[in-house]
């Protein structure tokens, strides 16, 4: 019998299937690489999706995230994220929190344990938080780095931070990893060097001006469907590809 996922079942097989069926993924972050990651989990059937982020969807979301259209300017990320999952398909259990993570609210939005913890989001101390979390209750996590300023999705590797180089972002995390004792995290990254932005303004919303990483379609989508990827290969069983 056909559905949703019968394309999908033919490269997984029915007990990757079952096995994503019973998963549950935890996503921080309804952003650029956050909403097509969240997209591509739902897409391949995985049975509870729980979505972290504060933030409502903006005008220069639109270049890039999932969820941003003019129709969705100002609702809750989450909210429009879960819409689009009920019309993927509805069996998916959706649970959301609008909030801003913060290392003291964690145990509050762990309310269930989840399989898999995606990091999409852009703050050094929420990232560094949610590392502590997982290593502490023994949960696979993978982060996601800059994908700002960057042109060649091509580039991007999924890796140990402590083999990581050229990524701005690398270099604090590795240093602040190292400085609490965590010697391993999972991370994609791209090794290409950030394009030059520091002499262009961008207008915000409220007016004011300040500069801004740049951002374009094909780079952060990329970068969602590469952790989506590793997600799916491992909670499936077929890491290695196939049945």
């Amino acid at each position: 019998m056909l559905y949703e996922f019968s394309r999908t079942e033919l490269l997984l097989g029915k007990e990757g299937m079952d096995r994503l069926a019973s998963s549950c993924v935890m996503v921080f972050g309804v952003g650029g690489v956050g909403s097509h990651c969240i997209e591509a989990l739902a897409r391949s059937g995985v049975g509870h999706l729980i979505l972290v982020d504060h933030d409502k969807v903006s005008l220069t979301n639109i270049n890039r995230q999932s969820i941003a259209l003019h129709s969705t300017v100002g609702q809750y990320k989450t909210k429009v994220m879960k819409a689009k999952i009920a019309d993927i398909s509805p069996r998916i259990q959706v649970t959301t929190y609008e909030e801003f993570v913060l290392e003291d609210n964690l145990d509050r939005v762990f309310e269930i344990r989840p399989d898999y913890i995606v990091d999409a989001i852009d703050t050094v101390t929420a990232k560094i938080a949610l590392t502590l979390y997982a290593e502490k209750h023994q949960i696979p996590l993978i982060s996601s780095m800059g994908t700002g300023n960057k042109l060649h999705p091509e580039l991007f590797e999924i890796d140990d931070i402590y083999h990581t180089s050229v990524c701005p972002l690398c270099r604090v995390m590795r240093k602040e990893l190292k400085k609490r004792g965590v010697d391993h995290l999972k991370v994609l990254y791209s090794r290409e060097k950030p394009v030059d932005t520091s002499g262009r303004t961008t207008e915000e919303e409220k007016g004011e001006k300040r500069s801004l990483p740049g951002s374009i379609s094909f780079v952060p989508p990329a970068a969602g469907l590469m952790i989506a990827g590793e997600v799916i290969r491992t909670l499936s069983g077929c890491e290695q590809g196939g049945r």
